[in-house]
Order: C-alpha cells, then structure tokens, then sequence
C-alpha cells in the first residue's frame, strides 16, 4: 500500500487501515516463535489508531472462542511521531476532527473528533511509550489500561498524552503509577524503540496489523479492519482442529469479563442485531443496572 501521499491520521475507511508514511522496505521472512500447539499473535497497534478500535469487538470475541489457543503480545507501531507534515488534507489537530467522526460511524463504535478541537495530542508516542512501561508490570493489566486510555481519548475527548490522564488509567488498571513514570522515563523508551524496529523489520505499513504464527513456522497476517470471520479462518488455517470455546453471552456474564462495553461490541460478543443490544443496554442503564457514558456519536457502558 503506497502511503507516501496519506496522512496517519486519515484512516482508509475502505481498507480499515490507519496508514504511517512510506518508509525504506526492510522486509524479511523473519519468523515468529511460538509455543507448541498455540498460535502466537503480533498486534501492532497504536493508542489513538481510530481503526484499532474500530476492531475490538472482533478481538474480545477472538480472546472468548478461542483464549485457550492464542497468545497476543501488544506492540506499539507510531502512528503520530510529531505534527512535521502536510498530506493528505491534514496540517493541523483540527482537521482530524470531522474525519474521526466519519470513521465513528462507519465502525459503529462511538469515538469523538473534538478532543482535535478542544485539546489536541502532539503525538501518540507519550500513551504508546506508557503501554511499554505498563508491559513492563503486568501483562493483562497492561491491557486493561491500554483500553482505558482509549476511552479517554474516544469518548471522554482527554489528551492522553498528559500524565495526570495517564496517572488516572493506570490507577484504573491497577498498576503501580510511581513504577510506570520511572519506566516511561527509561527502559520503556528502548522497549518502544524495538517495537517501531520489529515493525519495520515485519514490512507494517499501518495499523491494526495482526501476524498470527503457530509452532512449525506457518504465519498468516491481518490487515486493517476485518469481520470476525476473518480472524476465525485464520484460526482454522492454522491450526485446523482448532474449537471454539463455549462462553456465556447474556449481559450479567459479558459484564463480568469485560468492565465496559461498546453496543456493537455487545451485539458481536451477544451475536444479537446492534438495534436490539442497544435497546437492551439503554434500558439496563435506565433501570441503574449499568452506568453509561454517552457521546454524541454513541455510547459506552459499564458494570456498576
């Protein structure tokens, strides 16, 4: 995909990517280890990657049907280093603004554009460096917060790139917040800087971006946003006896495994029509069963 006239930030809707500029093609057939009869996945991702997370009801299914077969490990990928360019209609924070709103729309899942109006990021490598320190604790933790952060900033419009933001997530994911400033100062740099150079290595081009391996070298990637069926035949490709794990899909048991929930997320995970999801979650929030956290593209809600 030829990125050289896009913008990171102007996500390709048809595609489903959230593109970085073009950069010296370094790829390789490296191949990825992994464990005898799991299937090892690389996600490149990025906090503020409106396309990442466009795809979170697929992933959290994935994790559900088949959690016992796979193993994600979350790289960081630099989508914004800085605001030094031109392309792609985009020069300045604001003009983000109407694009981000389009892709709410189309995804289904409410993100915000006025955090480009009302406090703009500089750069997603701050968030993306904090993920690093928060790998650095605690695998799933790191997870948790990596989620917070994108409710911040999709739906609650806050610069997370500001620590008191940032201090608030890993609070939230329960993460030592003094530990992940002195990791974000220091190791958590070069962990980042390895990531950006895995990516390179690996050919990425944008985002999300999902290498899955299994043990005797056999690797099928993912690219851009995917229905779940995607992801699935992947799964059987790799390892074709591969089953699904049975998960129960009503409201109390989803709520239990996941803090929040977006209503195409429910309707993924519940395999109920998104018209019917929301009609139920407006009406558990109503009935002050669930909080709920309402923007002007769509809503998200939470297990009291």
């Amino acid at each position: 995909m030829d990125t050289t006239n896009n913008n990171p930030l102007l996500c390709d809707i048809e595609t489903g990517m959230c593109a970085v500029p073009e950069i010296n093609d370094t790829t390789n057939n490296s191949t990825i280890a992994t464990a005898p009869s799991t299937i090892k996945v690389l996600y490149f991702t990025d906090p503020i990657c409106s396309s990442c997370w466009g795809i979170e009801p697929q992933l959290r299914k994935l994790k559900l049907e088949y959690g016992h077969l796979i193993d994600i490990d979350y790289k960081m990928g630099g989508l914004l280093p800085d605001w030094k360019y031109n392309s792609g209609g985009i020069s300045k924070p604001a003009d983000v603004a109407h694009h981000w709103d389009e892709v709410s729309a189309y995804y289904n899942m409410p993100i915000d554009g006025d955090v480009w109006l009302e406090d703009p990021l500089s750069s997603s490598y701050p968030p993306s460096i904090a993920f690093k320190a928060a790998q650095m604790q605690h695998k799933e933790k790191a997870v948790v917060f990596l989620r917070v952060m994108r409710e911040m900033l999709f739906l609650q419009k806050k610069n997370i790139c500001k620590w008191e933001h940032l201090h608030k997530a890993a609070q939230h994911a329960g993460l030592d917040v003094v530990q992940l400033q002195k990791d974000a100062d220091g190791e958590a740099n070069n962990l980042f800087a390895e990531d950006l150079q895995l990516a390179q290595q690996l050919g990425v081009r944008g985002f999300p971006t999902l290498f899955f391996a299994d043990s005797n070298g056999n690797q099928e990637k993912v690219y851009g946003y995917k229905p779940y069926a995607v992801f699935e035949n992947v799964i059987s490709k790799l390892q074709p006896t591969a089953e699904k794990q049975p998960y129960a899909s009503d409201w109390q048991s989803l709520f239990s495994k996941f803090a929040s929930l977006t209503a195409k997320e429910f309707a993924e995970l519940s395999a109920a029509p998104i018209e019917a999801a929301t009609a139920l979650l407006q009406e558990l929030s109503t009935n002050g069963q669930l909080d709920i956290i309402e923007t002007k593209n769509g809503h998200l809600w939470r297990k009291k």
